[in-house]
């Protein structure tokens, strides 16, 4: 199962939007993320370990969890892992996806192995395209993946499988911006309202109406990019987990809440040609780029 990314435009939530904000949030099997990064987990089953996410920004899930091999320990407040981890996303990330993507687009053998880490990682690819940057695709994983094949695979699957999107073409490739994120940091909190807007991504676990457990996620740039509140945030991914019943304080006291952090690149298609130019065999891909006017 994968999440996606939610393709609507950037918009202005009241603390409580109507049932029918942010787009529906059936048990699908995937979610979305948004133009202005923002992506759901909520609309796809999230199950166990392996689960993928469409998505980068948040992502509405609905199902029994996240699957998330770095999730959170039960008491609240305490931290996971990944916590005392350096800072290890890179633009030799982004080019590696480019790479991967270009060679498949183009029928090449595909990358050799990368030099940068393959610590795991949950992680997600995101692709956006144009002046505006309108999103493209974006699918990822809370399942903590070795990075040289996590990269590989949501590399592909947020340009070639996002629901939302037909398949990525080679005349898009020049517009394209990549950008990868890597989550750390989980933490469970006690507060729905104990996460800092434009700091951490936040997973939420809800029962709905229906009594159904769902879940529901964004990164860490959304709320901030859409001018979003606390409040706003909170019930924008439970529309988007699939909630319908009026939104109410007292039901969002009942939210499970967990807070986590984002590791984020991003590199443009003229930025990756030209890191190419200088180290063209350095990540291992084994054929000359394109000329420039190939994609004027």
């Amino acid at each position: 199962m994968a999440a996606g990314c939610c393709g609507v435009k950037k918009q202005k939530l009241s603390s409580s939007p109507p049932s029918g904000s942010g787009g529906g949030g059936g048990a699908s099997s995937s979610s979305h993320c948004s133009g202005e990064s923002q992506c759901r987990a909520g609309e796809l089953g999230l199950g166990g370990a392996g689960t993928r996410l469409n998505g980068l920004g948040g992502l509405a899930g609905g199902g029994s969890g996240s699957g998330c091999t770095l999730s959170p320990p039960q008491g609240c407040g305490s931290s996971s892992s990944p916590g005392s981890r350096k800072m290890v996303v890179s633009a030799e990330m982004c080019c590696f996806c480019f790479d991967v993507l270009y060679c498949h687009l183009y029928g090449y053998q595909q990358p050799r192995t990368p030099r940068f880490t393959n610590e795991p990682y949950p992680l997600f690819v995101t692709w956006k395209i144009g002046r505006d940057k309108r999103l493209r695709g974006c699918i990822g994983t809370f399942s903590a993946m070795n990075l040289h094949s996590g990269l590989r695979e949501y590399t592909l699957t947020s340009a070639l499988k996002d629901s939302r999107f037909p398949p990525m073409t080679r005349d898009e490739l020049p517009r394209l911006f990549c950008s990868v994120s890597l989550l750390t940091n989980f933490e469970d909190v006690c507060d729905y309202l104990d996460w800092e807007v434009g700091v951490h991504g936040i997973r939420i676990e809800f029962i709905n109406e229906k009594g159904s457990k769902r879940t529901a996620t964004y990164l860490p740039e959304v709320a901030k990019e859409q001018g979003w509140d606390h409040i706003q945030t909170i019930d924008s991914l439970l529309r988007k987990g699939g909630y319908k019943a009026p939104i109410t304080n007292e039901f969002r006291k009942t939210i499970k809440l967990t807070r986590y952090r984002s590791e984020k690149m991003t590199l443009s298609y003229a930025e990756y040609l030209a890191h190419r130019q200088h180290h063209h065999f350095q990540n291992g891909i084994g054929h000359p780029l394109p000329p420039y006017n190939h994609y004027s």
